[in-house]
């Protein structure tokens, strides 16, 4: 049976809830970039209690927001999901070849990720022989403040970007013995990265691991993704981890940065 007005198939493991909130974040385009709920449940053709509580439960998520006016438009969510797909895309298809290189070189774990508010997204997750103990996979979200990926990612944000994507709420959870615990704290570690040029996770996600991470650059200098290798801390000192992964670390982010059009 088809679907009305999409010409597939309909599946049988079909979410209809779902199906009709995934219609309703359609309806949004440069033509229509906002609309009141009378005209979501119009062209939708859904019933307006039906809209009523999928608006309600869309804004919850932040995929809409509701104006003082009660207009409804895209909330942030939606936005970041749309740029990290799109330049999720590029960025895996642009460096898995220097990736899988890296982790063959290093015997370690390699991960990519990019900034998604408060968290990165990890893109990328490629095993080396060693095996890290962590419940991380593509896909998976970790705190931005307690990984090397994410300090990276954070200190390129100019200051008044920084507070827009990192408050107080960024620093609850059960982390590892290191974790940062304030915006102040993490103020100093940024100031690091920024000198150094790449970040050091501590025992900070959680112990028993450690990471070195480094940026990954677009055309125009920005850092757009950042690059880490991950060990197992019984194995690597934080020195040592620096001595021998920064090198390669830096290579490899420096490859995919000249495949994205930066700057040699």
């Amino acid at each position: 049976m088809a679907v009305a007005g999409t010409g597939r198939a309909e599946s049988p493991y079909r979410v209809e809830a779902l199906a009709k909130g995934l219609r309703i974040l359609a309806l949004f385009s440069d033509r229509k970039p906002a609309m009141r709920l009378t005209e979501i449940a119009a062209l939708s053709g859904l019933p307006m209690p039906t809209a009523f509580r999928l608006v309600a439960t869309l804004a919850s998520e932040g995929f809409l927001e509701r104006l003082p006016d009660g207009v409804v438009r895209p909330g942030a969510a939606v936005l970041t999901l749309g740029f990290a797909a799109l330049h999720g895309l590029d960025l895996v298809q642009t460096s898995a070849v220097i990736l899988r290189e890296l982790a063959r070189e290093t015997q370690q774990t390699v991960n990519l990720g990019v900034l998604s508010d408060d968290e990165v997204l990890y893109l990328v997750r490629l095993y080396g022989n060693a095996l890290v103990t962590a419940n991380v996979t593509v896909g998976s979200r970790l705190p931005a403040v307690v990984t090397s990926m994410g300090k990276v990612l954070l200190a390129a944000l100019a200051d008044d970007e920084l507070g827009r994507h990192v408050d107080e709420s960024s620093f609850k959870g059960t982390w590892g013995p290191n974790a940062v615990a304030s915006l102040k704290a993490l103020r100093k570690q940024l100031a690091c990265v920024r000198t150094d040029g790449y970040a050091v996770q501590d025992e900070e996600l959680a112990r028993g691991l450690r990471s070195i991470a480094a940026p990954v650059r677009q055309a125009n200098g920005d850092v757009v993704a950042a690059l880490n290798i991950a060990v197992a801390a019984a194995e690597f000192s934080v020195a040592r981890l620096v001595k021998t992964m920064r090198g390669p670390l830096l290579r490899a982010c420096a490859q995919v940065s000249l495949r994205l059009g930066a700057p040699g």
